[in-house]
């Protein structure tokens, strides 16, 4: 029997260990960053956000498909008048769990308010880091291929025949293209930049990401049927998203009244599992395959 999105209520860490290796397709999600949402998870200070991850990102990585994606949006945070390095000090230490860090996509958040500090102005933008159990990994280009526009017409339209069909720079620098590519095409492929607005005034969730997030790196990394994985679910976007999409969407969250928002907002279809692990309880046994 095909397996349906299932939610859980608990800690990522204990949750996980119930989850059969090598068996989530796609991991999206957006963890608390440090201390913030200090009145809902607690806050985790810069200094020890590394030390609080990695035992969630190591069952991450147990549980991922040699082939799978794991996606993590994050940002860094201010202190003392600095950027603190904890996100690069992540990567590095995810890196010696075995986790290749394959690409780092922007998101441009379009709608950003304006606002400025004496020393720096506020930030548009977000990562969203892309890890890999292994440099082999499925993914889908032409499921997010956008319209090429005007892009050949006004960009093209006062080059030579020559320039247009060369392979290689004239100084041999090797950065020449064969342009003539491009040409008479309907679709290119995106850069690494998505701009999207935020959610704006979403009163359930104080960090809800946009429905087209999520949308975004499924199509690109999954397929039908496939199994996608919040483990920091929050109101549910991404699970709700997969299940749209029609995929087995998986989320875990450990604040009860979030957990019952994104309960709500599945369809009536989803079966909402009650999990075998609570808050800081550890359940040593494997469920059943997801799928």
């Amino acid at each position: 029997m095909k397996s349906k999105t299932k939610i859980y209520l608990g800690d990522s860490k204990d949750v996980l260990q119930d989850f059969e290796d090598n068996s989530v397709d796609l991991i999206f999600t957006s963890p608390p960053y440090a201390d913030s949402r200090k009145t809902t998870y607690g806050g985790i200070h810069p200094n020890k956000y590394v030390e609080w991850f990695l035992p969630i990102s190591v069952q991450l990585l147990r549980v991922l498909k040699p082939t799978g994606t794991f996606v993590l949006n994050i940002k860094e945070k201010v202190v003392d008048g600095e950027r603190h390095t904890y996100v690069i000090d992540l990567i590095h230490e995810m890196r010696k769990q075995g986790w290749f860090w394959t690409e780092e996509f922007i998101w441009h958040k379009k709608n950003s308010y304006p606002g400025k500090w004496p020393n720096r102005f506020r930030d548009s933008w977000e990562r969203l880091l892309q890890f890999n159990k292994s440099k082999q990994f499925n993914m889908y280009q032409e499921e997010v291929m956008v319209p090429v526009g005007d892009w050949a017409k006004s960009r093209l339209k006062n080059l030579s025949q020559t320039d247009k069909t060369r392979d290689n720079t004239k100084n041999g620098s090797g950065f020449g293209k064969n342009v003539s590519n491009w040409l008479d095409r309907a679709y290119v492929y995106p850069t690494n930049v998505l701009h999207l607005a935020t959610e704006c005034n979403n009163k359930e969730h104080s960090a809800a990401f946009p429905d087209e997030l999520p949308e975004w790196f499924i199509k690109l990394f999954t397929k039908e049927g496939d199994v996608v994985l919040d483990p920091f679910m929050g109101s549910g976007t991404t699970v709700n998203v997969a299940n749209k999409m029609g995929r087995v969407g998986l989320g875990i969250e450990i604040v009860k009244e979030y957990y019952k928002l994104a309960e709500n907002q599945l369809s009536q279809n989803i079966f909402a599992a009650e999990p075998k692990v609570k808050y800081g309880k550890t359940n040593t046994g494997r469920r059943k395959k997801l799928h």
